[in-house]
């Protein structure tokens, strides 16, 4: 089948390069600036899906989201429950979260790029050139320096001068371990509590003889409790929005 279908291309590209007119069918070359203007479009549409298909990776690496759903995820971890709160509530609560703390550079890609691009005023290539920069600012300004000498590093390039010289390629891997390292951090405070009560509950079962009962049968509800009491979700969230600067 392969073969026919080959063999049937090249008798129909011989047959438009000689002039022959098939029954029924016609091929048209087109040239000039009307094919060059429907290439153009075409590629912008291509470039325009290829965009929309790898917006959440670009969501996850250049915003605020890796660290929260992080944190989200650790607390779920120590609080014991594997399922709850389930993914779907997790992942929605970080991505309003991650809205309300990228507010500040929204508005900033809005006025200084969106909007002058609407007017007019600005081309394509000028109003991404100009949206950059806030996201670009963000990023720098939760990225540790050591990371981005470790990026640098690897690239074999020279650590630059000012922030418009941070090239996006170094920068965006750089605030990702940047990230990682500070909800390990925030993780790790929020998982010292529950575990002294995983400790204290496992040794009062010890020192009771009781040894068949899972500690976790007893302290999955003092935990719940106790973050219910604390009003740990306001705590946890004033926390992370906190930790962006």
């Amino acid at each position: 089948m392969r073969r026919v279908c080959l063999l049937l291309l090249l008798c129909l590209t011989t047959s438009a390069a000689a002039g022959v007119d098939l029954p029924g069918l016609q091929i048209q070359f087109r040239s000039g600036a009307g094919h060059n203007q429907e290439l153009a479009l075409a590629l912008k549409i291509l470039l325009g899906m290829t965009v929309l298909s790898l917006a959440p990776a670009l969501l996850i690496v250049t915003t605020s989201f890796t660290r929260i759903i992080l944190v989200l995820s650790m607390l779920r971890q120590a609080l014991g429950m594997q399922q709850t709160p389930p993914n779907t509530v997790l992942i929605g609560l970080a991505l309003f979260l991650t809205l309300f703390s990228m507010t500040p550079v929204i508005d900033a890609v809005n006025e200084q790029a969106y909007q002058p691009y609407v007017a007019g005023t600005l081309n394509t290539e000028q109003a991404l050139a100009r949206a950059v920069v806030p996201v670009r600012d963000f990023m720098l300004r939760q990225t540790r320096e050591e990371d981005l000498a470790l990026m640098l590093e690897l690239s074999h390039k020279p650590m630059p001068q000012t922030a418009g010289e941070v090239a996006l390629p170094a920068l965006i891997p750089a605030f990702l371990l940047s990230e990682l390292y500070t909800a390990f951090q925030i993780g790790f405070i929020i998982f010292v509590p529950f575990l002294l009560v995983d400790i204290v509950v496992s040794s009062l079962l010890m020192s009771l003889g009781m040894m068949m009962v899972p500690p976790m049968m007893i302290s999955l509800p003092i935990k719940i409790l106790m973050f219910v009491l604390i009003d740990g979700w306001n705590l946890v969230v004033r926390s992370l929005m906190s930790s962006f600067h």
